[in-house]
């Protein structure tokens, strides 16, 4: 009985000491092989995949500077089984590991079947963003295909906002950002610039990866933070030091667990597109680029009217200015990027492009109250931009109401400023700059300035016509008291011409409506105003000649004057 018993005890003894370490290497076999046997059914995709790729496809980078087909939409993924990518992604030069698992996949699928179109997109934007990104990696000496961060993140969209209020191509949340320096307010968004966001990337990914000494938990820790990887290594239990992101993969968030697979399917599919059927994006020109310095207050519109260069092509150079104004300042300096060969133009345009409706873009510092905003200031010269009459039309004349005042329109020629100006007409620049609401003495050439110049009275002119320059428009000049004798003694035996009225075009009003209103011709207006058709621009002023008067009304005053 006593063996029976002795039997008995030692089979368990053994059986006890036996499933420990049975146990345990289950779980160590289980650790080591979970990045390549893991699978998960509650795949979450990021809101990068959520982007409108067909109107980016359709964004001016693309439409001006690449080629692309319909290769990805006329033929479908090809049959790759998962031997074939497993070894394609062994093949891949990388420093960080990137293992084939059924996570993977799914992403990779993701890509190669419905996100055809985003690929095409992504190629495409590649081919200027992935060079910036190299760059900043290489000078911290991390690996170079983290450069493929920002196509998970953001899509390659330096404007791409999270539903979180992450922005720019690296997705900075605006206190992370500010924290490592870069400006963020309602004129310069540093987030959405590729060069200063890709060196603070490639800092924080630099920290992040001496804090885990692991780039999938440096990867992880990018997307939801520090210290949700510490939590999830803290319940995975076990020496932190032995952790990765595969071993720690069941404690972190849905969102976070694709984040790696990800990763590592952007490396696949930027990589063998087109063993997917996926058509390469072909440059049709290079798009090379060089920086400035600004240090003056500039919009965009200036530099694009001086430049000819469009509107669209800075936004997307220099997607970090909000508004289209850089609020460069003897203080504060901002990054301007141009088109290389561009750069030149600008350094022997600069104060041409400052001065370019600089009344129109100006800050104001003060303001008096009454005073008129800057898109109602100088209205002549903006109507001349917003008219559809030809500039050489616009009345350079015109008669003030207040008697014995006559406001002239007045031209800048070249060379001249406001003091010649202030000059020939008898006033001061102080008072041209008030009745033009001028901020600066700078004027430019073309500009349209009102001055006021007195008359004395029953004068019918106080304006000397100078002889017609070739384009056949007049230009103005104050008459002497000899011209001014001799125009009233005129005038004693001429009567006064009727004055023309000036109308501010209403919406629906046409040229036939205007004539019955005036008792004008149609053809009288047009003449009056040097007009080659016959369309009006509702906001427009133009000028509507007086009616004559008709012999009866002249034989009527007669017979008045005879009583």
């Amino acid at each position: 009985m006593k063996n029976h018993i002795y039997r008995f005890l030692l089979v368990c003894a053994v059986a006890t000491a036996a499933f420990p370490q049975s146990a345990v290497a289950q779980k160590k076999s289980t650790v080591l092989d979970v990045k390549t046997t893991i699978t998960d059914n509650d795949i979450v995709y990021p809101e990068s995949f959520e982007a409108d790729t067909h109107k980016m496809l359709e964004g001016w980078y693309m439409k001006n500077y690449m080629a692309t087909d319909d290769r990805y939409r006329r033929e479908g993924d090809t049959r790759n089984d998962d031997k074939t990518i497993r070894e394609r992604l062994a093949k891949m030069p990388t420093v960080i590991e990137m293992p084939y698992n059924q996570v993977v996949r799914s992403y990779i699928d993701r890509y190669t079947q419905r996100g055809r179109e985003q690929v095409t997109v992504l190629l495409g934007l590649s081919h200027y963003y992935l060079p910036i990104f190299e760059q900043a990696l290489e000078e911290r000496g991390l690996p170079l295909e983290l450069k493929y961060l920002p196509v998970i993140e953001s899509g390659l969209d330096p404007n791409a906002v999270s539903r979180h209020g992450a922005t720019g191509l690296w997705q900075f949340m605006i206190a992370t950002a500010k924290g490592m320096g870069l400006e963020v307010n309602s004129l310069v968004d540093e987030r959405r610039d590729p060069y200063l966001s890709s060196k603070k990337a490639a800092q924080y990914l630099s920290d992040l990866y001496a804090t885990y000494n692991d780039w999938s938990l440096a990867i992880a820790a990018y997307n939801c933070g520090p210290g949700a990887v510490n939590k999830a290594i803290r319940r995975a239990g076990g020496d932190p030091k032995n952790h990765d992101f595969w071993s720690i993969y069941e404690y972190l968030t849905p969102e976070t667990r694709g984040y790696f697979p990800m990763f590592i399917a952007a490396n696949y599919v930027m990589n063998y597109y087109p063993q997917h059927n996926i058509s390469p994006v072909i440059p049709t020109k290079p798009l090379i680029t060089d920086t400035l310095q600004i240090s003056d207050r500039v919009h965009f519109n200036q530099i694009s009217s001086v430049l000819n260069i469009p509107v669209e092509e800075l936004r997307v150079l220099n997607p970090q200015f909000r508004a289209d104004v850089i609020p460069g300042s003897a203080d504060r300096s901002y990054t301007l990027v141009l088109p290389s060969q561009q750069v030149h133009a600008y350094l022997m345009s600069e104060e041409a492009i400052k001065a370019h409706d600089s009344e129109k873009y100006a800050r104001r510092e003060s303001v008096e109250p009454g005073e008129a905003p800057a898109a109602s200031r100088n209205d002549v010269a903006l109507a001349s931009a917003d008219n559809n009459l030809e500039e050489s039309a616009l009345p350079v004349a015109t008669a003030s109401a207040s008697k014995g005042v006559r406001t002239v329109t007045h031209k800048v020629k070249p060379g001249e400023s406001l003091a010649t100006i202030a000059q020939t007409y008898g006033v001061t620049p102080e008072e041209i700059k008030q009745w033009n609401s001028l901020r600066r003495n700078a004027v430019r050439t073309g500009q349209l300035l009102r001055v006021n110049t007195a008359s004395a009275e029953g004068e019918t002119e106080t304006l000397t016509a100078e002889a017609a320059p070739a384009s056949g428009q007049q230009s103005w000049q104050p008459a002497t008291p000899a011209a001014t004798a001799k125009k009233s003694t005129k005038a004693a035996a001429k009567p006064k011409a009727p004055a023309a009225t000036s109308h501010k075009l209403k919406s629906g009003e046409t040229l036939s409506s205007l004539s019955k209103k005036y008792g004008v011709s149609i053809a009288e207006i047009k003449k009056a105003n040097g007009m080659k058709s016959d369309n009006l621009r509702a906001g427009s002023t133009i000028k509507i000649p007086a009616k004559a008067k008709t012999p009866a009304k002249s034989k009527k005053s007669k017979k008045r004057r005879r009583r």
